[in-house]
């Protein structure tokens, strides 16, 4: 496998992610409709993948997305900066005093637990990102004087408008014009896509940026919603998974996207809300990869469990290029991801390193 990545010494960046960052809401044990307080973090799907390359991996990272210039982008400003992101990139627009045009978005999101789901609720009209249009970022500067080796940014990005959607297609083909290698998350949220053209618009659009990455991520779903790629006999509850389907969808995929050099996608098996089945596969040099697999992973929070995969998968995928390897990075990074709160990993790369070894969960000391 060749990704052929730019050389570190000619580039500012390991990594940048496109996308949306919001302040997450969390009530802890409880449920958003009966909160009397919220604990807050940061989190965005592009954003997690950068942030956990940056403090678990030990990459220098950075962030293009756009916010609103009043207190509460400059709260979400602050938690980027404490796990260490570069902050240069980011667009700030003048705030019009009451959001109207110009805002922050808000994610309110309880973890669920047992037999009751996990539930969000975002407020993220009329974001600052959202607003962004063609030739708003310099991607030229970005890619080509800046330099930067990976490019990650997703489908959650791409679905917040029609000019997001047009910003991430150029932003694919300015990365490919100066050699960085893009990776790209499908993450289909229908509730985004649908005042916009719905599924038929998502496909549209992923479509085309499909044409420029050459490491695609996403479950079976977005592949379905996103691509139009199905995969059969698989159980609709995700209380089983199909393997023998996936790997007919993904050879599937490659013909349609002979560019795509890594293609990866988690599985994860709903038991409850607290316990998944949680492994990942990997399709490269016409092999598939099969990671290492946990049958019921105990979860405390499992927003941002698939970014985590991302950012791990991303970093075996730079430093040693080896795709069984990586997928193993990717769903150990995941699976402790999930056992603490918020949308961002915690972890450190010894305690992924040795989750990969095989190390159990005795006490520490």
């Amino acid at each position: 496998m060749e990704l052929n990545l730019r050389p570190k010494e000619e580039c500012m960046f390991d990594e940048i992610s496109l996308g949306e960052i919001m302040l997450r809401f969390d009530p802890g044990e409880g449920r958003i409709k009966n909160a009397r307080s919220f604990r807050v973090w940061e989190g965005g799907g592009e954003y997690n993948v950068a942030r956990g390359l940056r403090r678990c991996f030990g990459m220098k990272t950075s962030v293009v997305t756009a916010f609103a210039d009043n207190e509460v982008g400059r709260l979400i400003e602050d938690f980027i900066l404490q796990g260490g992101v570069d902050t240069s990139l980011i667009k700030w627009l003048p705030y019009d005093g009451t959001g109207r045009t110009v805002r922050n978005g808000l994610n309110f999101t309880e973890r669920g637990f047992g037999i009751r789901g996990a539930v969000g609720v975002s407020d993220r009209g009329h974001t600052a990102i959202a607003s962004l249009k063609p030739g708003d970022i310099d991607f030229d500067y970005i890619f080509g004087t800046l330099g930067v080796r990976w490019l990650h940014t997703g489908g959650i990005f791409a679905a917040l408008s029609d000019t997001a959607a047009q910003v991430a297609i150029e932003a694919v083909k300015a990365a490919k014009k100066y050699g960085t290698v893009v990776s790209y998350d499908l993450n289909y949220r229908p509730s985004l896509w649908k005042d916009i053209g719905g599924q038929e618009k998502a496909q549209q659009v992923n479509r085309e940026i499909a044409k420029y990455v050459d490491v695609m991520l996403g479950n079976e779903e977005d592949f379905t919603a996103c691509l139009g790629f199905e995969v059969k006999g698989n159980d609709a509850s995700l209380k089983s998974l199909n393997l023998d389907g996936y790997y007919e969808m993904l050879g599937e995929v490659t013909k349609v996207y002979p560019n795509f050099k890594v293609i990866a996608t988690t599985l994860r098996t709903v038991k409850t809300a607290t316990v998944n089945g949680w492994s990942a596969i990997v399709h490269a040099d016409g092999k598939i990869y099969k990671g290492m697999e946990f049958p019921e992973l105990e979860i405390l929070d499992r927003v941002g469990g698939g970014d985590s995969f991302a950012s791990g998968l991303i970093y075996g995928l730079m430093t040693t290029n080896d795709p069984e390897q990586a997928v193993n990075y990717g769903i150990a990074h995941g699976a402790l991801a999930m056992t603490t709160p918020g949308d961002t990993s915690m972890a450190s790369l010894k305690e992924v390193e040795n989750i990969v070894k095989g190390a159990g969960a005795r006490v520490q000391r």
